[in-house]
């Protein structure tokens, strides 16, 4: 009989312990908050664009999500995988490059919010200054249809091209009217541009190639875009792109909310120093 009692009491003892144990890991908040965050995949280019989502990752956990950042480091990669489904939106490009994607792949993406806007600069290579550039030297601007045009637009303003008439942003090189100089202007991958510069005399780099070589378009570029342009802040915003049909998904409305918070705005501002500018 003693030993009956003995067995159960030691039964008892053992039932209770695996319920208390149970019961500690469903009250742990940090276990039930890691497991139900909802994922969210996007796509960016390293700078600036997944430095500022790793301050709105911070942000969405709050709301419950998992924001995964998924880098990339050229400009067609990323919306291939958003249109395949891949990854749940992305965040590297401007409006008016987008819309010529979405024409040259067949593709339905579509932005969500506008979030900044990166100065394209003229960059000093073998020539110091725009004031030393000699006949005939060799200037690098991007090889993407939307971002050659907006290079020779700057190079035009600076007095060194003159293009067709009201060519505005369909400009190519074969839309070059004067060339007094008689520049070579060479058509290199964006991703390339700031590693082409110990190579050409100046090159036109896009706002976060540049960042990405250590490059600030306030303090390095000897030339700049004029901000105010409309043209400028109507096609050049840099925004979160997402699939077409989910625009009204929560989790998406979620991360464009936070893009456009107060916290981002601020780590743009402090950050960047002029080379990222909020458009909100």
């Amino acid at each position: 009989m003693k030993k009956v009692l003995l067995f159960l009491l030691v039964a008892l003892l053992a039932l209770s312990l695996f319920t208390a144990c149970g019961s500690g890991e469903t009250e742990d908040p940090a276990g039930d908050s890691g497991a139900e965050l909802q994922k969210i995949v996007v796509g960016a280019t390293p700078a600036p664009h997944a430095e500022i989502l790793a301050v709105v990752k911070e942000l969405l956990v709050e709301e419950g999500y998992d924001l995964v950042i998924q880098e990339f480091v050229d400009y067609v990669q990323p919306n291939l995988a958003l249109d395949s489904g891949d990854i749940d939106a992305n965040y590297f490009q401007h409006r008016l490059y987008l819309d010529q994607f979405n024409v040259e792949n067949e593709t339905e993406l579509t932005a969500l919010v506008d979030v900044h806007y990166e100065p394209f600069g003229i960059y000093a290579g073998k020539t110091a200054s725009l004031d030393d550039l000699a006949d005939g030297a060799q200037i690098a601007v991007p090889n993407d249809t939307t971002n050659e045009a907006r290079a020779l637009l700057l190079l035009e303003a600076q007095g060194f091209i003159t293009l067709k008439e009201n060519i505005g942003l369909e400009a190519t090189i074969n839309d070059i009217t004067e060339n007094p100089k008689n520049l070579k202007i060479l058509e290199i991958e964006a991703a390339q541009l700031a590693r082409s510069l110990a190579d050409v005399d100046l090159a036109v780099i896009n706002g976060n190639y540049a960042m990405d070589a250590g490059l600030n378009v306030g303090t390095d570029a000897l030339a700049i875009e004029d901000a105010s342009s409309p043209t400028i802040m109507t096609y050049y915003s840099n925004v979160l792109a997402v699939k077409v049909g989910t625009e009204d998904r929560e989790d998406l409305k979620a991360l464009g909310a936070a893009l456009l918070s107060p916290e981002v705005k601020s780590f743009i501002e402090t950050t960047y120093e002029g080379a990222v500018v909020p458009m909100f």
